[in-house]
């Protein structure tokens, strides 16, 4: 069966079925990943865009079950829109993070918050939620967003990374909501973990994942010294860092490049490495 095929319920273990949107995107990959988790009642994990196929494809993959929750990993728009219909046509409580939508002019990398999400009950770090042979547990990972949760299904050691983690590519950190330092500290946070595989909200399970975690810290890190190097050679302009740090970079992506660039600053900045003057980024040094 074709992975990449949008409405067709593909079951990945004994726990857990998984339904593709078809909301292709240079920055949503194949599309956004609803998860079905449980065998007589289940919970749903980001039900994803408000699409009237995607809704009722998930609608034949519960076939009736009862429907215990409605958990979002976070609240842009790829993600937790179509938690209000699903709850509507099956009268589950929508659980998870908590609200948040800003208002954002700069260039984005990914999509923008649903202003209209309305959870019922808000888990914080280390609550569960449970139905019959499943438990999950929250893993607050803020950093792509502030509000950003994963979700632990105890009795298989899978975690559900929404955004965090993804296996096709990094994740977005942009501010100013998305932070680098609680990005990097989420990340490590998962590093301490045992997890046996990531779901991720987009792109394929990650079957070695303390293995990708690690790597990508040293993505993020390789990228910081990168900056600092350029600032050492007085290059003070984010345009100008990423044109030197992305060279090839699809012109559609310059955007995102720098809002990424831009929240490594940030974190540069309060950690005492770098300052800002008028716009251009200086060396602490």
């Amino acid at each position: 069966m074709d992975d990449a095929a949008t409405g067709v319920a593909i079951q990945l273990e004994a726990l857990v079925a998984r339904v593709l949107a078809a909301n292709p995107s240079p920055f949503t990959y194949t599309g956004t990943q609803t998860y079905l988790v449980g065998t007589t009642d289940l919970a749903v994990i980001d039900p994803g865009p408000d699409l009237p196929e995607h809704l009722d494809a998930l609608i034949a993959a519960i076939a009736g079950r009862p429907v215990r929750a409605i958990l979002c990993t976070h609240t842009h728009r790829d993600h937790s829109p179509a938690s209000r219909p699903l709850a509507a046509a099956t009268g589950a409580p929508i659980i998870g993070c908590a609200p948040l939508a800003l208002d954002d002019d700069g260039p984005r990398s990914d999509a923008a918050f649903d202003r209209d999400y309305a959870p019922d009950h808000v888990l914080s770090d280390g609550q569960r939620v449970s139905g019959d042979g499943w438990t999950l547990e929250a893993v607050a990972t803020p950093g792509h967003t502030s509000n950003h949760l994963c979700f632990a299904l105890i009795e298989s050691g899978a975690l559900f990374t929404g955004d965090h983690i993804m296996g096709w590519s990094t994740s977005v950190v942009a501010p100013p909501d998305g932070d680098m330092g609680a990005y990097m500290a989420s990340l490590d946070k998962l590093l301490a973990r045992d997890d046996r595989v990531y779901y991720p909200a987009h792109g394929p399970e990650v079957t070695t994942p303390q293995r990708l975690a690690r790597g990508m810290m040293g993505h993020r890190k390789q990228r910081e010294g990168q900056i600092l190097r350029l600032l050492d050679q007085r290059v003070v302009a984010i345009p100008d860092m990423v044109s030197r740090m992305y060279v090839g970079l699809d012109p559609r992506l310059t955007g995102a490049a720098g809002r990424s660039v831009l929240a490594h600053l940030i974190d540069l900045r309060n950690r005492g490495l770098a300052t800002e003057e008028n716009g251009q980024w200086l060396s602490a040094a």
